[in-house]
């Protein structure tokens, strides 16, 4: 729902005190709303800043924790050691989203754009770890996530420049695979999250999850204003207090879990640099880096404030910089979370303060584990429930930015309808492309990266190849030849 302060201003009166492209000043903590504010930079009252921030948390918790158990799974880890590697992750994402809302110098979107741990990475660690072994593993690991980060921070004012070739047609086309590309984790997680776990598939997972989508959205019809925005939030909630009941939740992480826990520095030791791994997880950071310009470029159309090169180069900045860091602490890549997105459309509430709330829970679940035992309480059914109202949500965006494209021009069809195709091959099929090079698996296993790069190589072939050469000749001759129409 946007706050009732906002008005339409071209900022030329007010100076810039906080990056934005609209010029519109930023509405600083501590200070009282002011006419001209843009929604992305209202403060909210603290109860709804915490009760909405606590919500993009619940929204991400299950992508946090994911990777680093399937990879400390790989390594051979103690559960132990596993905690502390979950605690890390979700400490380093929390650094990382506030990091990226909140921002330093040219460092940061300023969005409502959360931070977390890659999926992207985990095939490539799970490959270096069967290489260098237990004991060297995570060092290795660590090392070429640290160089990855390095070349992303560097890379990220070139990186951005890319955003002449994303018109509104091959933004329309990734938002919308963004979603298309979630929904497929969402199901899973409604049978139950993984095919080994007791249950999976069965009635009791399923209608949990049926349950938390009907809650979602009869809360979302039904109720007004804050609590409508809350309607995730309780969603979640009634779907875990059902879970109990019927066995699908259990109160023991939360007996075993420590109360307290300082993150120690190079816990599993020294970062160790391998040529063959940093190669590996270069790849993968630049594969990142496009789902991240996608998600930013997907974020600004929401909430309506462009995401432009500066807007761009400061996010890319953010995301190189957590990496970068975040094996300091023992966590792995920083990278964006498009589910969040989804949760900023959803709920209609546009202030990155509220993702910066989200982001100062997670690092207190990192430093405070018996909290995040209690965030993981909710099962894996009732996630599933609501991330298909969350990823849905992400889709009809991008539809409604391709309705907003021109649709009605033949290589804008052509376009759009090969690079969904494309982008979901690796959906329907996972394993199409196993027999290709690993650089080629890398790009192509996700979706949205495949999808990201067919839409940019048909634009330039349908609006920029040619382009400049054909206008030039028809001026040099007199005649009158007609340019292409940015899509």
């Amino acid at each position: 729902m946007a706050p009732s302060n906002t008005s339409s201003t071209d900022g030329g009166s007010t100076p810039e005190r906080a990056h934005g492209p609209d010029g519109v000043s930023a509405h600083l903590p501590g200070e009282p709303p002011r006419p001209g504010t843009h929604p992305v930079d209202e403060l909210l009252p603290p109860v709804k800043l915490f009760s909405t921030g606590l919500q993009h948390v619940a929204a991400m918790y299950a992508g946090v924790v994911a990777p680093p158990l399937i990879v400390g799974a790989g390594v051979g880890l103690s559960a132990a050691e596993l905690a502390l590697l979950i605690s890390a992750s979700l400490f380093t994402a929390g650094l990382a989203t506030l990091l990226q809302t909140l921002g330093i110098w040219k460092i940061g979107a300023r969005l409502p754009f959360v931070n977390g741990v890659s999926f992207a990475g985990v095939a490539p660690m799970i490959a270096i770890a069967k290489e260098h072994g237990p004991k060297d593993a995570l060092p290795v690991i660590f090392g070429s996530v640290i160089v990855a980060g390095l070349l992303c921070f560097l890379a990220a004012p070139y990186f951005c420049k890319l955003i002449r070739f994303f018109p509104p047609v091959v933004q329309g086309t990734v938002i919308t695979l963004i979603g298309v590309s979630l929904l497929p984790v969402a199901v899973n997680w409604a049978r139950g999250g993984s095919p080994g776990a007791p249950g999976y598939g069965s009635m009791r997972a399923i209608g949990l999850a049926a349950i938390t989508l009907v809650a979602v959205v009869l809360c979302n019809r039904l109720l007004h204003g804050f609590w409508q925005q809350l309607s995730l939030l309780i969603g979640l909630a009634l779907g875990t207090l059902i879970a109990f009941p019927l066995g699908l939740a259990d109160f023991g992480a939360v007996k075993d879990a420590n109360v307290f826990s300082l993150p120690s520095p190079f816990h599993f030791g020294a970062p160790m640099f391998d040529a063959a791994a940093i190669v590996s997880m270069c790849i993968v950071m630049m594969v990142s880096m496009t789902e991240s310009t996608a998600d930013m470029l997907a974020l600004g159309k929401i909430v309506d404030r462009e995401a432009d090169e500066p807007t761009l180069a400061a996010g890319l900045r953010a995301d190189g910089l957590a990496t970068a860091l975040s094996p300091v602490f023992n966590g792995f890549a920083a990278s964006a979370f498009a589910q969040n997105i989804g949760l900023v459309a959803l709920t209609r509430i546009r202030s990155r303060y509220v993702v910066a709330a989200g982001g100062a829970i997670l690092v207190l679940l990192g430093l405070f584990p018996v909290l995040g035992s209690l965030v993981s309480l909710v099962p894996q059914p009732v996630l599933g429930g609501a991330g298909i109202v969350l990823f849905g949500t992400v889709a009809a965006s991008g539809i409604r930015t391709l309705a907003e494209a021109g649709m009605e021009s033949g290589s804008n069809t052509i376009l759009v309808s090969v690079s969904l195709g494309v982008g979901i091959i690796p959906i329907a099929v996972p394993t199409f492309y196993d027999s290709f090079p690993e650089a080629v698996r890398t790009l192509m296993h996700s979706g949205i990266s495949a999808g990201s790069v067919m839409a940019v190589l048909l634009n330039l072939l349908f609006h920029h190849v040619g382009t400049a050469r054909h206008t030039t000749s028809g001026q040099a001759s007199g005649a009158t030849v007609p340019t292409a129409t940015p899509s």
